[in-house]
This record gives C-alpha cells, sequence and structure tokens, in this order.
C-alpha cells in the first residue's frame, strides 16, 4: 500500500501515544489523528499519576515530541461513542485503534457500598489530580480513621495522599480545591485492608517504601493478621516480592513513640462484608476468608481500589468477564473473528496492570499487527478531513495540539506563582476559555 494510510487513534495517553510513534516512524506513508474527550492530553499521566510522583509525569515530554512528528493531528474535546461513533471513524480512516484506558471502577459489591462517605478510587484521584469529571466532587474528611480497600499501588496512592502533611503535598501538582480540603483533615488513621496474605499483596518496593517516609505519620502492621509473621518469599517469587517482604517486616517491628500525629495500619486477610451507618458511613464490616468471624471498624470514609475496568464502546465487541476491548493481541474480535479495521492498545487491550512504560512495548504490538494487515484493510469511504471540520461544527469546538499548548503554558504560569509545577484548570469552560476555543 503506497498511498497515504490514515489512522485514528482514540485515547491520548501513553498507549496510544506510543502506538502512534510506531505508526509514524514505520516507513510507511501513515497519517495519525488521535481523537480525545478531554481538552488536555495525556490520560493516566495527567489524571492517574499521584502528584507526589513528578517524575512519572516527565514522560509527557516523550509525548511532545511524538505530537510533533509528521502526520500528527491531535483532536481534543471530541468522545468517540457519544460525539461520533466508531462506524463513522471506520467509513473515514484505514483503521481504528481504541486507547481509551480503563475508566470504570470495579465494585465490592456488598451491602452499603452506595452510602454517603463510601466511594471509588477512581473518583478520589480524579479529584485530586483535577480530572474535570471528579472536580465538583467532595470527600467527609472529618472522621479519624479512613479505611482503603485494597492491596495495589492505587490503593497506596489514595492512603498516602490521605497521610501526607499540606506541606508535604503544597509545591505538587494536587488540585488547589483537594490540596485545601486536606490541609482541613481530621483523619490520623488509614487502614489498607486486603482479603489476600502478603503474598498476594501488588505493592511495588518503592511506593511501599515511601510510607517510611512520611512526615507526621507512622506504618505499622497488626500483628493478628499475621500471626506466624511475615513469611518468606517462595523461590518462585519475582524480584518485587522479594524486595516488598524486608519493608513489610521492617513496618511490622515498628515500636511507635515517634510523636508522629498519624498512622498507617497495612491489614492482611480481610474482605469487606458490608457498609453500616444512618445515612452516612460508620463501620466497615469486615471477614476472615473461609470464617464466619468479623470485625466491625469505626470508619467515616471507605475508599474501595479493587480493579478498574473499560468503558464499553457501542458497537465495539466487549470482553466483560475481563473488562476490555475483547482481542487477541490488539486485534478487536467479535466471536473469535477480528474486525477488520479494529485495534485496541493499552488498558483497554490488557486490563490495568504494568507501568508507563509497559504501554510502549503494547502499543508497539497493537501498531505491528495493524501495519501486518495493512494490504487487507478495507478503503475508508469517506474523508477525514471533511470529518474533523464537521465535529468542529457538531460539538461547538475541538482544540489541536497548538490549543493544548496554551492550557498547559497558562497552568504552569499559575503554578509558578503558587510554588507548584503548575496548576491545573480543572473544568473544560476554563481551559476552552484559556484555549481561545468557544465552548
Amino acid at each position: 500500500m503506497s498511498a497515504l494510510v490514515r489512522i485514528a487513534v482514540v485515547g491520548s495517553g501513553p498507549a496510544g501515544f506510543y502506538a502512534t510513534e510506531a505508526l509514524l516512524r514505520s516507513g510507511v506513508p501513515v497519517a495519525v489523528d488521535m481523537f480525545e474527550r478531554l481538552p488536555a492530553p495525556f490520560g493516566l499521566v495527567r489524571f492517574g499519576v499521584a502528584p507526589d510522583h513528578p517524575k512519572l509525569k516527565q514522560v509527557t515530554t516523550v509525548f511532545d515530541r511524538i505530537a510533533g512528528l509528521p502526520g500528527f493531528r491531535f483532536i481534543g474535546g471530541v468522545e468517540v461513542g457519544a460525539d461520533v461513533s466508531v462506524a463513522e471513524l471506520s467509513a473515514c480512516y484505514h483503521a481504528v485503534i481504541l486507547a481509551n484506558g480503563a475508566s470504570l471502577d470495579r465494585r465490592m459489591g456488598i451491602p452499603g457500598e452506595d452510602m454517603a462517605g463510601s466511594h471509588q478510587a477512581g473518583a478520589f484521584i480524579g479529584w485530586y489530580n483535577g480530572h474535570p469529571d471528579a472536580a465538583h466532587l467532595s470527600f467527609d474528611l472529618s472522621a479519624e480513621r479512613a479505611v482503603v480497600i485494597g492491596h495495589g499501588n492505587v490503593a497506596l496512592d489514595v492512603a498516602r495522599i490521605l497521610l501526607k502533611t499540606a506541606d508535604e503535598l503544597r509545591h505538587t501538582d494536587i488540585a488547589a480545591h483537594a490540596l485545601n480540603a486536606l490541609a482541613e483533615s481530621r483523619i490520623r488513621e488509614v487502614q489498607i485492608v486486603g482479603r489476600g496474605g502478603v503474598e498476594r499483596a501488588r505493592f511495588s518496593p518503592k511506593e511501599l517504601g515511601e510510607f517510611g517516609d512520611l512526615l507526621d505519620c507512622e506504618t505499622g502492621l497488626d500483628p493478628d493478621d499475621l500471626p506466624e509473621g511475615i513469611p518468606e518469599p517462595s523461590i518462585d517469587a519475582g524480584v518485587e516480592a522479594r524486595a516488598v517482604a524486608p519493608i513489610l517486616r521492617g513496618f511490622a517491628d515498628a515500636q511507635g513513640g515517634t510523636g508522629k500525629r498519624r498512622r498507617c495500619l497495612i491489614r492482611f486477610g480481610l474482605e469487606p462484608v458490608r457498609l453500616a451507618g444512618k445515612d452516612h458511613v460508620q463501620s466497615l464490616q469486615l471477614r476472615r476468608p473461609g470464617s464466619d468471624r468479623t470485625i466491625d471498624l469505626d470508619c467515616g470514609l471507605v475508599i474501595s481500589s479493587i480493579g478498574r475496568r473499560t468503558a464499553p464502546v457501542p458497537g465495539v465487541p466487549y470482553d466483560a468477564r475481563a473488562g476490555i476491548h475483547a482481542n487477541l493481541g490488539g486485534r478487536i474480535q467479535a466471536e473469535g473473528v477480528p474486525v477488520p479495521g479494529l485495534y485496541t492498545c493499552g488498558w483497554s487491550k490488557r486490563g490495568p496492570h504494568g507501568t508507563i512504560g509497559t504501554n510502549r512495548a503494547c502499543g508497539v504490538e497493537t501498531a505491528t499487527a495493524l501495519l501486518a494487515d495493512l494490504a487487507s484493510l478495507p478503503a475508508p469511504i469517506g474523508s477525514a478531513d471533511a470529518l474533523v471540520a464537521s465535529l468542529a461544527k457538531r460539538t461547538g469546538h475541538t482544540l489541536d495540539y497548538a490549543a493544548w499548548r496554551r492550557i498547559e503554558a497558562a497552568e504552569a504560569a499559575r503554578g509558578r506563582a503558587a510554588g507548584k509545577p503548575r496548576e491545573k484548570f480543572v473544568t473544560r469552560a476554563e481551559m476552552l476559555a484559556v484555549a481561545g476555543v468557544a465552548a
């Protein structure tokens, strides 16, 4: 195929950018239009990475370079599935790559889960990271104890943000409304609870080790959860599991008496049974798996972090069990048969696991599959340029990458005034106004 190949990439997170780079550097004449429902790109990097992990956000400089490659076009403020259908994209592009992440939290499925004071991690993370869909939310931080359900790095992020002092967060890019609320927090204890034992926890050593460095918080374990102590990792355990065990032993051996006012307790072998309270969470009932013995834990805030799943897109085959687009190696499949011209990468392809860097190999794999299929891809019957022009009229606004850079520059200027890397705009209206795009 010697004519220009037009590809639509849906989503502007790491996987979408890495797949785009692989396509644009392939040597094949390719043009990529990247569609993003928000005015701001970068997905998980902007709205998922914790504000106190700035080094992880430096990867956006790589994405900026990719955006500068010939053949790249950014179309922000357009939601695929709402403003434009996948069928419309397929009619105007040789192929469509869905890189729309995993935006939905998995539910605990217990009584009281929808009570006030019970939240899912995605909402809390979006709130403190200034996501436009979460900026209006509020979290009651008036109780002394909060509980985070889950034993992964996301649960650690949630607990760490709850336990850090305002001074520890003040010079990060945390959203101003979240910083103000956390500065007034009365929470003095956070329990991180998971149903498995130490060997099933999915903590990374670096993230877990940070709990030993918190300015005003002690971290410990409950000996009732581990009557035989921290087990030695099995011979088959990975490098990270072997590194986590001594960190946990250090927490278990901590004697306290440091004068720190906050406490983190990492709990094992407990599963949530129900939330109780009149009109707001007042307690969480926990149970040892395989046992009838329960524990009632007084608390005023519960945040569940037990996994995420991809939001189904109309017209795209979905694997409900795995919570991803139905695919094999990035090729979307309907009942086991590849759908011509339809692909996926990132969390919507493999589920919410791996690091930001994991998305490079994932995106490259999908791009490679697409390039291998070029000869069999159906030719577009419509014009991509005409479609993009119609979307500007249909939505009342679209943003190119230059518009995003204006938003970015304004956020950086606000940040300098506050001693922060950036002060994010947290509503679409603010971003559109700064970008000079009519709302």
